[in-house]
């Protein structure tokens, strides 16, 4: 009897830094046109202070739902959060 996951791949995480870098620009650019602090875009999209601020320096990959969350709080389509040209590496 083979034991699981022997002869697998290892994962590999994947963070694309000057994807992140990019979106983290422009999350920024948006929220500031929204006129709305980090404090209370945190508060909105029920996520904490630390994290919108490490999304805007690009010190974290945000998942999908907190990209949403966020999207909802600033009343924006999610498509305007990612109006950006996505660098090549």
């Amino acid at each position: 009897m083979k034991k699981r996951g022997t002869g697998r791949k290892k994962r590999r995480l994947i963070f694309d830094r000057k994807g992140i870098e990019a979106f983290a620009i422009r999350l920024k650019e948006v929220r500031k046109k929204t006129g709305i602090s980090q404090s209370q875009l945190a508060f909105e999209a029920g996520i904490s202070l630390s994290q919108v601020a490490r999304i805007e320096t690009a010190r974290i990959n945000p998942t999908l739902s907190t990209v949403f969350a966020v999207a909802r709080a600033l009343n924006v389509s999610i498509s305007e959060l990612f109006l950006f040209n996505l660098p090549t590496e």
